[in-house]
């Protein structure tokens, strides 16, 4: 791993931004309020070939990594308009089907997934197994064509926009005891599937929901992998998402790093920009830093993963994701600080990304939870649950 990035890359993130900034957050902002979406970037997108970098050439990807694909989204986010569902469609469910799909699933959803045609979502979570995996419920029951799959799930992202999703479960037989994961594609007009919106204190044009599977009738082809290959091909998916988080964190960051700075080197208020003052430079230079640090990490996770270093990329995943929803707590919460009484207008749009940085905080893993990793895993102390 170098320190300093390809021209490839540099000129990836140069050609991201223009497309960020033909957007920007006031398309953005304007998609959210009004109960819009961000199709039109989704779609510009993949047809330029960003939303597919990291997937095979054959398919209709750019033969890239974690790495390329995190460029992408971190430079739209830092333009103001970032794509969450980049964590999904393109890294979580992208990454699985390359991985452990057949050939027959890779020619039905990777062309689409690369291209922007296709978004696909991912289902994990649900109201009594959040953060603990173990728990979940929703079941997957043999039949004579395949399988019923039936369950609930909650705070699945985008699923209005989406053609399917790939559902977590577990299979009838494996209902007790530790988790083996069965990973299931499921379109999302298929019959018995039902979602109904998760109204959110969040201005963002990616909207949230609760998933109900009623007796899901699934050909045999919808499963995606073994059904009892244990945890690693879960954890397949799970390490881009976060390194695709760190990401996203870093482009919110940059975005209200650079709020603040346009505003505190033009405001005045005894003779000289309010930017020279040491109380309002210093925590915008810790900022820069900790941004800095974080994007490191991120760019040591996607190294690891993109070298087939597993085990490896789940620390420093977690690690970056960490980092990087940290700092963009702290620079969403300096720019509305630096900006003062117009840091909580909506005309200065700083004011809504702090509650987008402390989404980022709780999803898709708890900061809690990462320590938690970080103690036992990396620390070698006791496992505290």
């Amino acid at each position: 791993m170098s320190f300093v990035e390809s021209e490839e890359r540099q000129a990836l993130r140069r050609a991201v931004g223009e497309l960020g900034k033909k957007y920007g957050y006031a398309w953005f902002d304007e998609q959210a309020r009004s109960g819009g979406n961000t199709t039109e970037l989704w779609l510009e997108a993949g047809k330029l070939g960003y939303l597919g970098v990291n997937l095979p050439e054959e398919y209709g990807g750019g033969g890239g990594g974690m790495g390329d694909l995190s460029i992408v989204l971190e430079e739209l986010g830092a333009a103001g308009c970032p794509l969450l569902m980049m964590v999904v469609s393109s890294s979580i469910v992208g990454t699985v089907i390359t991985r452990f799909g057949t050939d027959d699933q890779k020619q039905r959803w990777l062309p689409g997934l690369a291209d922007g045609s296709t978004t696909m979502a991912f289902a994990i979570t649900e109201p009594d197994a959040g953060s603990n995996s173990h728990n979940i419920t929703t079941t997957a029951r043999r039949t004579d064509d395949g399988w019923s799959l039936t369950g609930r799930k909650v705070y699945i992202s985008g699923l209005d926009v989406a053609q399917a999703v790939l559902v977590v479960g577990r299979t009838e037989d494996a209902r007790t005891g530790k988790l083996k994961p069965a990973l299931f594609v499921v379109p999302t007009d298929a019959a018995g599937v039902e979602f109904q919106q998760i109204e959110m204190d969040l201005i963002s044009p990616d909207k949230q929901f609760t998933l109900f599977l009623d007796d899901v009738q699934l050909p045999r082809e919808a499963l995606v992998g073994a059904e009892d290959a244990a945890l690693m091909q879960l954890f397949a998916g799970l390490n881009p998402e976060r390194i695709m988080a760190s990401a996203f964190a870093l482009g919110i960051a940059r975005h209200a790093l650079g709020k603040a700075l346009a505003y505190v080197k033009e405001r005045q208020v005894w003779k000289t920009p309010i930017g020279a003052h040491q109380g309002i430079a210093h925590p915008l230079a810790q900022v820069k830093i900790e941004l800095e640090l974080a994007r490191l990490m991120m760019q040591k996770a996607a190294a690891l993963y993109d070298a087939g270093d597993d085990l490896g990329a789940g620390e420093a995943a977690n690690m970056a994701k960490y980092a990087a929803g940290e700092v963009a707590v702290r620079a969403t919460d300096q720019a509305v600080q630096s900006l003062g009484g117009n840091g909580m207008t909506k005309e200065y749009g700083v004011a809504a990304l702090s509650v987008a940085a402390r989404a980022i905080r709780i999803a898709p893993v708890s900061r809690e939870m990462i320590l938690n990793f970080v103690a036992q895993h990396s620390l070698g102390l006791p496992k505290s649950y």
